[in-house]
């Protein structure tokens, strides 16, 4: 049985029920967050280490939660955030430009066993890579998971004009690849 979000959050605030609430919690989110964190970090193990660092954060801040926007809205926001956290410290880590990230994950994507550089959907993986965080991020919730862009604009904290902009130069960048490769 799913229980909805409210019901979710009205046992999480009930000391006997919390535990059993946020498994429920993770039970019902945990593939779309990890799949939303791979198509930006690429590597199972990064996001998986990342996914779990973000559901600590909702452990922790989810009795804090106004409700003034949806659970689901609310915990985007949180791995998006953890996403991108986790890509300014690898940059940081690695004394490589940008650029040595980038090419860092078009490389995790070569290394896959499955990779096939003629196959359309790698030569959209390699093209996805290349773009810049913020135009990846908007082109993968809006491609990947059809999300309308009045909810990423609640998520990502930008006006909806700014995110079909992106969205815009995102998927040019991404068919001049294609084209071009």
């Amino acid at each position: 049985m799913h229980m909805d979000d409210k019901e979710l959050l009205y046992e999480f605030s009930q000391p006997l029920l919390k535990e059993k609430a946020f498994t429920a919690i993770i039970k019902k989110y945990q593939e779309k967050l990890y799949w939303h964190i791979r198509r930006m970090l690429v590597d199972h193990d990064d996001t998986n280490d990342v996914l779990q660092n973000m559901f600590i954060k909702v452990w922790k801040g989810l009795e804090n939660f106004r409700e003034d926007s949806q659970l689901f809205t609310w915990l985007y926001r949180i791995a998006t955030n953890e996403s991108l956290t986790f890509l300014e410290q690898q940059k940081k880590k690695s004394v490589v430009s940008i650029n040595g990230v980038e090419s860092g994950l078009s490389n995790k994507i070569k290394a896959d066993e499955g990779f096939d550089a003629n196959k359309l959907e790698w030569k959209l993986q390699l093209a996805i890579q290349k773009l810049p965080e913020k135009q990846r991020l908007v082109f993968n919730l809006r491609y990947y998971d059809e999300m309308p862009y009045e909810e990423m604009s609640r998520i990502l904290d930008t006006s909806e004009g700014a995110l079909k902009a992106s969205y815009h130069h995102a998927a040019k960048k991404i068919e001049d690849f294609i084209l071009n490769h």
